[in-house]
């Protein structure tokens, strides 16, 4: 089940009926009371949220999102006329996984959408990986290296994952912003750069492990 919250009748409309008509469940909410109330009683598989609603914007409703245990690993699309990249920024920074600005066609929105179900889609959790001295155990969402814990911003966490996951794969930096970020920065790859190397930093002796492929991106060594 996709929620959708928007406040424009039309908008709120024609994405229901397009994502319904595809086989995409969805239902739509017009502000957010009936949006949490709907919440409490089935939680949804993605939600979409536009920015400005009345009484509670879609920025407030994203950070009590990522705030609920129960809520925060549900995939959050932006649907909103705050085209500007200050406000890209600042909604992918408050834990959004994709920003789709206004107005937008329908199959490009749509294609979005069931990309960022396939991304975020329940992956195996017994999955136990240990190359040298790194160990990743998706089941506790821990990592260890030496057998000592290693504290993970979430992205970092993602990120290294992704790389475990495709050891021995070269992973462009254009495959890990969409995998991870969910979005392109149009030019803006050093993101990706930035996490690798805080990433690096804290893994210490197993630093090694995460491979710079010049002029590709990165790669998941075997350890030996």
């Amino acid at each position: 089940m996709i929620y959708l919250v928007e406040d424009d009748n039309a908008i709120r409309e024609l994405v229901t009926y397009t994502l319904n008509s595809t086989g995409l469940q969805t239902r739509g909410f017009p502000d957010p009371v009936e949006f949490w109330a709907a919440v409490k009683a089935e939680m949804p598989s993605l939600i979409m949220l536009d920015i400005m609603l009345p009484g509670e914007d879609g920025l407030q409703i994203l950070k009590k999102l990522r705030a609920d245990p129960r809520t925060a690993a549900i995939p959050v699309m932006m649907l909103t006329a705050k085209g500007s990249e200050y406000d890209k920024v600042l909604g992918l920074d408050a834990g959004a996984d994709d920003y789709v600005p206004k107005p937008f066609g329908m199959m490009e929105l749509l294609a979005r959408v069931r990309a960022l179900l396939r991304r975020t889609s329940p992956r195996d959790l017994s999955g136990e990986y240990v190359i040298g001295p790194l160990q990743l155990s998706i089941r506790s969402h821990s990592v260890r290296v030496e057998g000592r814990e290693v504290s993970l911003t979430l992205k970092e966490y993602e990120l290294l994952r992704t790389l475990v996951e495709n050891r021995g794969t070269v992973l462009t930096r254009d495959r890990l912003l969409t995998d991870i970020w969910g979005y392109s920065f149009d030019g803006e790859s050093r993101t990706v750069d930035v996490h690798i190397r805080t990433l690096r930093q804290k893994l210490g002796v197993a630093a090694d492990l995460v491979e710079t492929i010049r002029g590709v991106g990165y790669r998941m060594g075997d350890g030996r």
